[in-house]
Protein backbone atom coordinates (compact mmCIF):
# COMPACT_ATOMS: atom_id res chain seq x y z
CA UNK A 1 0.00 0.00 0.00
CA UNK A 2 0.96 2.95 -0.06
CA UNK A 3 1.81 6.11 2.64
CA UNK A 4 -1.56 6.11 3.40
CA UNK A 5 -2.03 2.48 4.91
CA UNK A 6 -0.77 4.37 7.85
CA UNK A 7 -2.89 6.83 7.80
CA UNK A 8 -3.81 7.91 11.84
CA UNK A 9 -7.72 7.86 10.80
CA UNK A 10 -7.43 3.90 11.31
CA UNK A 11 -8.69 3.34 14.85
CA UNK A 12 -6.46 2.64 17.49
CA UNK A 13 -8.27 -0.70 18.19
CA UNK A 14 -6.79 -1.63 14.54
CA UNK A 15 -3.24 -0.63 15.18
CA UNK A 16 -3.13 -3.08 17.94
CA UNK A 17 -4.61 -5.94 15.74
CA UNK A 18 -2.06 -5.40 13.08
CA UNK A 19 1.42 -5.16 15.33
CA UNK A 20 -0.11 -8.41 17.27
CA UNK A 21 -0.31 -9.73 13.76
CA UNK A 22 3.42 -8.71 12.79
CA UNK A 23 4.38 -10.50 15.95
CA UNK A 24 2.50 -13.74 15.65
CA UNK A 25 3.67 -13.79 11.88
CA UNK A 26 7.34 -13.48 12.88
CA UNK A 27 7.23 -16.14 15.25
CA UNK A 28 5.18 -18.45 12.87
CA UNK A 29 7.50 -17.66 10.21
CA UNK A 30 10.69 -18.15 12.14
CA UNK A 31 9.60 -21.61 13.12
CA UNK A 32 8.42 -22.70 9.85
CA UNK A 33 11.90 -21.85 8.61
CA UNK A 34 13.47 -23.52 11.59
CA UNK A 35 12.28 -26.93 11.90
CA UNK A 36 12.83 -28.44 7.99
CA UNK A 37 16.76 -26.71 8.54
CA UNK A 38 16.77 -28.49 12.13
CA UNK A 39 15.37 -31.30 9.82
CA UNK A 40 17.69 -31.87 7.19
CA UNK A 41 20.50 -31.03 8.93
CA UNK A 42 20.35 -32.71 12.54
CA UNK A 43 18.39 -35.41 11.61
CA UNK A 44 19.14 -36.08 7.69
CA UNK A 45 15.93 -35.89 6.57
CA UNK A 46 15.19 -35.65 2.93
CA UNK A 47 11.84 -35.24 0.68
CA UNK A 48 9.72 -37.38 2.48
CA UNK A 49 10.50 -36.46 5.68
CA UNK A 50 10.27 -32.80 4.98
CA UNK A 51 6.84 -33.31 3.06
CA UNK A 52 5.65 -35.02 6.00
CA UNK A 53 6.35 -32.47 8.24
CA UNK A 54 4.58 -29.93 6.62
CA UNK A 55 1.19 -32.39 6.14
CA UNK A 56 1.30 -32.61 9.66
CA UNK A 57 2.30 -28.60 10.63
CA UNK A 58 -1.53 -27.93 8.17
CA UNK A 59 -3.80 -30.67 9.26
CA UNK A 60 -5.36 -28.19 11.98
CA UNK A 61 -6.43 -26.02 8.87
CA UNK A 62 -8.08 -28.84 6.95
CA UNK A 63 -9.88 -30.49 10.94
CA UNK A 64 -10.23 -27.38 12.80
CA UNK A 65 -10.59 -24.06 10.03
CA UNK A 66 -14.82 -24.68 10.19
CA UNK A 67 -15.01 -25.60 13.84
CA UNK A 68 -12.29 -22.59 15.04
CA UNK A 69 -14.50 -20.24 12.73
CA UNK A 70 -17.97 -21.30 13.92
CA UNK A 71 -16.30 -20.33 17.56
CA UNK A 72 -15.67 -16.82 15.94
CA UNK A 73 -18.81 -16.06 15.17
CA UNK A 74 -20.23 -17.00 18.77
CA UNK A 75 -17.69 -15.37 20.62
CA UNK A 76 -15.77 -12.52 21.24
CA UNK A 77 -13.20 -12.92 18.12
CA UNK A 78 -10.25 -11.14 20.40
CA UNK A 79 -10.68 -13.92 22.83
CA UNK A 80 -10.35 -16.96 20.46
CA UNK A 81 -6.94 -14.75 19.29
CA UNK A 82 -5.74 -14.14 22.95
CA UNK A 83 -6.42 -18.75 23.44
CA UNK A 84 -5.02 -19.51 20.32
CA UNK A 85 -1.97 -17.19 19.87
CA UNK A 86 -1.15 -18.66 23.44
CA UNK A 87 -1.20 -21.95 22.71
CA UNK A 88 1.02 -21.01 19.86
CA UNK A 89 3.71 -19.79 22.49
CA UNK A 90 3.29 -23.00 24.41
CA UNK A 91 4.61 -25.32 21.84
CA UNK A 92 7.23 -22.60 20.89
CA UNK A 93 8.57 -23.27 24.51
CA UNK A 94 8.59 -26.80 24.27
CA UNK A 95 10.05 -27.05 20.38
CA UNK A 96 12.87 -24.66 22.73
CA UNK A 97 13.33 -27.32 25.36
CA UNK A 98 13.29 -30.18 22.76
CA UNK A 99 15.99 -28.66 20.86
CA UNK A 100 18.06 -27.24 23.52
CA UNK A 101 18.37 -30.82 25.63
CA UNK A 102 19.07 -32.87 22.08
CA UNK A 103 15.89 -34.44 22.25
CA UNK A 104 14.40 -33.50 18.76
CA UNK A 105 13.52 -35.83 16.69
CA UNK A 106 11.34 -36.10 13.48
CA UNK A 107 8.10 -36.81 15.65
CA UNK A 108 8.33 -34.81 18.19
CA UNK A 109 8.87 -31.86 15.46
CA UNK A 110 5.87 -32.57 13.68
CA UNK A 111 3.49 -32.84 17.31
CA UNK A 112 4.56 -30.22 18.47
CA UNK A 113 3.95 -28.28 14.71
CA UNK A 114 0.40 -29.48 14.86
CA UNK A 115 -0.05 -28.12 18.17
CA UNK A 116 1.55 -24.74 16.80
CA UNK A 117 -0.50 -24.80 13.95
CA UNK A 118 -3.84 -24.82 15.99
CA UNK A 119 -3.13 -21.71 17.45
CA UNK A 120 -2.55 -20.17 13.75
CA UNK A 121 -5.79 -21.43 12.45
CA UNK A 122 -7.98 -19.78 14.98
CA UNK A 123 -5.73 -16.57 15.13
CA UNK A 124 -5.99 -15.91 11.11
CA UNK A 125 -10.03 -17.40 10.88
CA UNK A 126 -10.71 -14.36 13.91
CA UNK A 127 -8.36 -11.84 12.37
CA UNK A 128 -10.27 -10.97 8.99
CA UNK A 129 -13.65 -11.43 10.21
CA UNK A 130 -12.87 -8.61 13.05
CA UNK A 131 -11.78 -5.93 10.44
CA UNK A 132 -15.12 -5.45 9.43
CA UNK A 133 -16.28 -4.38 12.93
CA UNK A 134 -12.88 -1.85 13.62
CA UNK A 135 -13.15 0.34 10.86
CA UNK A 136 -15.41 1.50 7.87
CA UNK A 137 -15.92 0.21 4.51
CA UNK A 138 -14.22 3.06 2.86
CA UNK A 139 -10.94 1.83 4.82
CA UNK A 140 -11.28 -1.75 4.83
CA UNK A 141 -9.21 -2.63 1.62
CA UNK A 142 -6.58 -0.26 3.24
CA UNK A 143 -6.55 -2.06 6.48
CA UNK A 144 -6.18 -5.29 4.91
CA UNK A 145 -3.12 -4.19 2.91
CA UNK A 146 -1.57 -3.08 6.23
CA UNK A 147 -2.36 -6.52 7.74
CA UNK A 148 -0.82 -7.93 4.65
CA UNK A 149 1.85 -5.97 4.87
CA UNK A 150 2.79 -6.76 8.37
CA UNK A 151 2.68 -10.52 6.98
CA UNK A 152 5.03 -9.61 4.11
CA UNK A 153 7.52 -8.17 6.66
CA UNK A 154 7.43 -11.33 8.58
CA UNK A 155 7.80 -13.36 5.33
CA UNK A 156 10.98 -11.34 4.61
CA UNK A 157 12.75 -11.55 7.52
CA UNK A 158 11.64 -14.73 9.20
CA UNK A 159 13.34 -17.07 6.77
CA UNK A 160 16.59 -15.40 6.32
CA UNK A 161 16.72 -14.66 10.10
CA UNK A 162 16.09 -18.14 10.93
CA UNK A 163 19.02 -19.69 8.65
CA UNK A 164 21.14 -16.99 10.14
CA UNK A 165 20.41 -17.96 13.87
CA UNK A 166 20.90 -21.85 13.32
CA UNK A 167 24.02 -21.30 11.30
CA UNK A 168 25.55 -18.64 13.82
CA UNK A 169 23.61 -19.78 17.22
CA UNK A 170 22.02 -23.04 16.63
CA UNK A 171 18.75 -23.63 16.37
CA UNK A 172 17.79 -22.84 19.98
CA UNK A 173 18.24 -19.12 19.51
CA UNK A 174 15.30 -19.19 16.64
CA UNK A 175 13.06 -21.08 18.95
CA UNK A 176 13.70 -18.24 21.81
CA UNK A 177 12.94 -15.49 19.78
CA UNK A 178 9.86 -17.24 18.56
CA UNK A 179 8.77 -17.64 21.58
CA UNK A 180 9.66 -13.85 22.85
CA UNK A 181 7.32 -12.85 19.87
CA UNK A 182 4.56 -15.02 20.31
CA UNK A 183 4.06 -13.86 23.42
CA UNK A 184 4.44 -10.53 22.49
CA UNK A 185 1.19 -11.09 20.32
CA UNK A 186 -0.51 -12.21 23.46
CA UNK A 187 0.40 -8.52 24.98
CA UNK A 188 -0.63 -6.96 22.28
CA UNK A 189 -3.93 -8.02 21.83
CA UNK A 190 -4.83 -6.65 25.08
CA UNK A 191 -4.94 -3.14 23.53
CA UNK A 192 -7.50 -4.52 21.56
CA UNK A 193 -10.82 -3.23 22.10
CA UNK A 194 -13.68 -5.12 20.26
CA UNK A 195 -16.85 -3.64 19.78
CA UNK A 196 -19.39 -5.67 21.10
CA UNK A 197 -21.80 -7.56 19.33
CA UNK A 198 -25.52 -8.77 19.61
CA UNK A 199 -25.88 -12.41 20.22
CA UNK A 200 -26.69 -14.77 17.78
CA UNK A 201 -29.85 -16.98 17.75
CA UNK A 202 -28.99 -20.37 18.95
CA UNK A 203 -29.44 -22.68 16.36
CA UNK A 204 -27.45 -26.48 15.76
CA UNK A 205 -23.99 -26.16 15.00
CA UNK A 206 -24.31 -28.48 11.99
CA UNK A 207 -26.36 -25.69 10.77
CA UNK A 208 -24.42 -22.79 11.20
CA UNK A 209 -21.63 -24.28 9.19
CA UNK A 210 -23.66 -25.69 6.32
CA UNK A 211 -24.74 -22.12 5.72
CA UNK A 212 -21.08 -20.51 5.68
CA UNK A 213 -20.46 -23.47 3.51
CA UNK A 214 -23.45 -22.90 1.16
CA UNK A 215 -22.80 -19.14 0.74
CA UNK A 216 -19.34 -19.62 -0.24
CA UNK A 217 -19.94 -22.17 -2.69
CA UNK A 218 -23.04 -20.71 -4.46
CA UNK A 219 -21.50 -16.90 -4.35
CA UNK A 220 -20.62 -16.64 -8.28
CA UNK A 221 -17.58 -14.46 -6.95
CA UNK A 222 -16.28 -16.77 -4.02
CA UNK A 223 -16.63 -19.87 -5.69
CA UNK A 224 -13.87 -19.35 -8.61
CA UNK A 225 -11.49 -17.59 -5.78
CA UNK A 226 -12.34 -21.15 -3.75
CA UNK A 227 -11.15 -23.39 -6.87
CA UNK A 228 -7.97 -21.20 -7.40
CA UNK A 229 -6.89 -21.85 -4.05
CA UNK A 230 -6.69 -25.46 -4.20
CA UNK A 231 -5.09 -25.22 -6.82
CA UNK A 232 -2.95 -22.68 -5.67
CA UNK A 233 -1.77 -24.30 -2.53
CA UNK A 234 -1.50 -28.35 -3.47
CA UNK A 235 0.96 -26.62 -5.81
CA UNK A 236 2.63 -24.26 -3.61
CA UNK A 237 3.26 -27.29 -1.41
CA UNK A 238 3.88 -29.67 -4.15
CA UNK A 239 7.13 -27.26 -4.12
CA UNK A 240 7.85 -26.58 -0.53
CA UNK A 241 8.34 -30.30 -0.16
CA UNK A 242 11.09 -30.35 -2.21
CA UNK A 243 12.57 -27.14 -1.98
CA UNK A 244 15.19 -27.19 0.96
CA UNK A 245 16.29 -30.70 0.26
CA UNK A 246 16.73 -29.67 -3.81
CA UNK A 247 18.31 -26.40 -2.50
CA UNK A 248 21.16 -28.05 -0.50
CA UNK A 249 21.61 -31.11 -2.81
CA UNK A 250 21.36 -29.58 -6.37
CA UNK A 251 21.83 -26.17 -5.75
CA UNK A 252 24.65 -26.34 -3.70
CA UNK A 253 23.23 -23.26 -1.30
CA UNK A 254 24.29 -22.84 2.27
CA UNK A 255 22.23 -22.90 5.20
CA UNK A 256 21.70 -18.97 5.18
CA UNK A 257 21.24 -18.74 1.99
CA UNK A 258 18.87 -21.11 1.66
CA UNK A 259 17.07 -18.94 4.38
CA UNK A 260 18.04 -15.77 2.17
CA UNK A 261 16.09 -17.33 -0.67
CA UNK A 262 12.74 -18.31 1.35
CA UNK A 263 13.22 -15.03 2.49
CA UNK A 264 12.88 -13.24 -1.24
CA UNK A 265 9.49 -14.38 -0.54
CA UNK A 266 8.09 -12.02 1.64
CA UNK A 267 10.75 -9.38 0.14
CA UNK A 268 8.52 -9.85 -3.13
CA UNK A 269 5.03 -9.85 -0.96
CA UNK A 270 6.61 -6.72 0.74
CA UNK A 271 6.90 -5.14 -2.71
CA UNK A 272 3.56 -5.94 -3.59
CA UNK A 273 1.81 -4.88 -0.72
CA UNK A 274 3.03 -1.56 -1.43
CA UNK A 275 2.65 -1.22 -4.83
CA UNK A 276 -1.07 -3.14 -4.40
CA UNK A 277 -2.88 0.32 -4.11
CA UNK A 278 -1.26 2.04 -7.52
CA UNK A 279 -1.53 -1.47 -8.78
CA UNK A 280 -5.46 -2.06 -8.13
CA UNK A 281 -6.22 1.32 -9.15
CA UNK A 282 -4.76 0.85 -12.83
CA UNK A 283 -7.08 -1.78 -13.57
CA UNK A 284 -10.93 -3.49 -12.95
CA UNK A 285 -11.22 -4.55 -9.81
CA UNK A 286 -11.34 -8.17 -11.15
CA UNK A 287 -7.85 -8.33 -13.41
CA UNK A 288 -6.51 -7.12 -10.18
CA UNK A 289 -7.57 -10.57 -8.48
CA UNK A 290 -6.47 -12.24 -11.55
CA UNK A 291 -3.08 -10.67 -11.13
CA UNK A 292 -1.50 -12.94 -8.41
CA UNK A 293 -2.65 -16.31 -10.11
CA UNK A 294 -0.91 -15.23 -12.96
CA UNK A 295 2.44 -14.07 -11.74
CA UNK A 296 2.24 -17.56 -10.17
CA UNK A 297 3.20 -19.31 -13.29
CA UNK A 298 6.07 -16.95 -14.60
CA UNK A 299 7.34 -17.97 -10.75
CA UNK A 300 7.11 -21.44 -11.40
CA UNK A 301 8.69 -21.68 -14.55
CA UNK A 302 11.57 -19.78 -12.90
CA UNK A 303 12.09 -22.11 -10.41
CA UNK A 304 12.15 -25.25 -13.15
CA UNK A 305 14.86 -23.21 -14.71
CA UNK A 306 17.02 -23.62 -11.87
CA UNK A 307 17.01 -27.45 -13.57
CA UNK A 308 19.06 -26.03 -16.87
CA UNK A 309 20.53 -22.87 -14.95
CA UNK A 310 21.66 -23.91 -11.42
CA UNK A 311 21.42 -20.59 -9.82
CA UNK A 312 19.94 -19.41 -6.23
CA UNK A 313 19.37 -15.98 -7.95
CA UNK A 314 16.87 -17.52 -10.09
CA UNK A 315 15.96 -19.79 -7.19
CA UNK A 316 15.33 -16.12 -5.33
CA UNK A 317 13.80 -14.47 -7.89
CA UNK A 318 10.72 -17.47 -8.31
CA UNK A 319 9.93 -17.33 -4.89
CA UNK A 320 10.19 -13.35 -4.98
CA UNK A 321 7.34 -13.57 -8.28
CA UNK A 322 5.59 -15.82 -5.71
CA UNK A 323 5.70 -13.51 -3.00
CA UNK A 324 5.01 -10.26 -5.43
CA UNK A 325 1.70 -11.21 -7.36
CA UNK A 326 0.09 -13.35 -4.51
CA UNK A 327 0.41 -10.91 -2.19
CA UNK A 328 -2.47 -8.76 -4.21
CA UNK A 329 -4.75 -11.78 -4.59
CA UNK A 330 -4.25 -12.09 -1.02
CA UNK A 331 -5.91 -8.41 -0.50
CA UNK A 332 -8.54 -7.93 -2.80
CA UNK A 333 -10.00 -11.47 -2.53
CA UNK A 334 -10.02 -10.50 1.12
CA UNK A 335 -11.53 -7.12 0.50
CA UNK A 336 -13.90 -8.72 -1.46
CA UNK A 337 -14.60 -10.93 1.17
CA UNK A 338 -15.54 -9.18 3.97
CA UNK A 339 -17.45 -7.15 0.91
CA UNK A 340 -20.01 -9.66 0.46
CA UNK A 341 -20.61 -11.93 3.63
CA UNK A 342 -22.48 -10.68 6.18
CA UNK A 343 -21.26 -9.89 9.51
CA UNK A 344 -22.50 -12.33 11.20
CA UNK A 345 -20.94 -15.18 9.18
CA UNK A 346 -17.75 -13.95 8.39
CA UNK A 347 -15.96 -16.02 10.61
CA UNK A 348 -17.99 -19.44 9.32
CA UNK A 349 -17.43 -17.99 5.58
CA UNK A 350 -13.60 -17.72 6.26
CA UNK A 351 -12.97 -20.38 7.75
CA UNK A 352 -13.98 -22.13 4.94
CA UNK A 353 -11.72 -20.67 2.43
CA UNK A 354 -9.09 -22.04 5.35
CA UNK A 355 -10.12 -25.60 4.90
CA UNK A 356 -9.96 -25.42 1.12
CA UNK A 357 -7.03 -23.13 0.94
CA UNK A 358 -4.79 -24.20 3.55
CA UNK A 359 -6.27 -27.57 4.38
CA UNK A 360 -5.22 -28.18 0.50
CA UNK A 361 -1.89 -27.46 1.75
CA UNK A 362 -1.38 -31.41 3.38
CA UNK A 363 -2.38 -33.25 0.00
CA UNK A 364 0.57 -30.83 -1.58
CA UNK A 365 3.15 -32.06 0.77
CA UNK A 366 2.23 -35.24 1.09
CA UNK A 367 2.28 -35.74 -2.80
CA UNK A 368 5.70 -33.55 -2.69
CA UNK A 369 6.78 -35.77 -0.50
CA UNK A 370 5.92 -39.22 -2.41
CA UNK A 371 6.79 -37.49 -6.00
CA UNK A 372 10.24 -36.50 -4.63
CA UNK A 373 11.31 -40.05 -2.63
CA UNK A 374 10.07 -41.96 -5.89
CA UNK A 375 11.38 -39.49 -8.60
CA UNK A 376 13.59 -36.82 -7.11
CA UNK A 377 13.07 -32.97 -6.84
CA UNK A 378 12.87 -32.23 -10.36
CA UNK A 379 9.81 -34.28 -10.63
CA UNK A 380 7.99 -31.80 -7.93
CA UNK A 381 9.71 -28.67 -9.75
CA UNK A 382 7.63 -29.70 -13.16
CA UNK A 383 4.58 -31.27 -10.95
CA UNK A 384 4.23 -27.56 -9.56
CA UNK A 385 4.45 -25.67 -12.91
CA UNK A 386 1.82 -27.72 -14.23
CA UNK A 387 -0.45 -26.82 -10.81
CA UNK A 388 0.04 -23.58 -11.27
CA UNK A 389 -0.81 -23.31 -14.89
CA UNK A 390 -4.16 -25.51 -13.87
CA UNK A 391 -4.96 -22.14 -11.21
CA UNK A 392 -4.61 -19.61 -13.96
CA UNK A 393 -6.36 -20.89 -16.07
CA UNK A 394 -9.29 -21.55 -13.34
CA UNK A 395 -9.74 -17.55 -12.51
CA UNK A 396 -8.53 -16.24 -15.73
CA UNK A 397 -11.93 -17.76 -17.48
CA UNK A 398 -14.49 -17.16 -14.29
CA UNK A 399 -16.77 -14.31 -13.62
CA UNK A 400 -14.13 -12.13 -12.36
CA UNK A 401 -13.44 -10.96 -16.04
CA UNK A 402 -16.83 -8.75 -15.49
CA UNK A 403 -16.10 -7.33 -12.61
CA UNK A 404 -15.23 -3.54 -12.55
CA UNK A 405 -15.06 -2.54 -9.43
CA UNK A 406 -15.75 -3.74 -5.61
CA UNK A 407 -19.42 -4.68 -4.96
CA UNK A 408 -21.88 -3.31 -2.27
CA UNK A 409 -21.93 -4.60 0.87
CA UNK A 410 -24.27 -7.02 2.06
CA UNK A 411 -27.07 -6.13 4.71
Amino acid sequence: MNEHSFSPTLPRSFTALAASNLAAQSAEQLSLAAVPLVAVLALGAGPGEIGMLAAVQTLPFLLLSIPLGLLADRMPRRRVMVASEALRALSLVALLGLVASGHAGIGWLAVLGFVGAVGTVGFTVAAPALVPALVPRELMARANGRLELARSAAYAGGPALAGALVAWAGASAAFVLAAVLSASAVLLLGRLSEPPRAPAPARHALLEIRDGAHFAWRHPLLRPVLLTGVAWNISWFVLQAAYVPYAVRSLGLSTQAVGVTLGCYGAGMVVGALLAARVVGAMAFGRAIQLGPAVSVLAAAAMVGTLALPSGVLAGLSFFLFGAGPIIWTITTTTLRQSVTPGPMLGRVGSVFLTVNAGARPVGATLGGVIGSLWGEPACLWLALAGFALQAGVILTSSMNGLRRLPAPVV
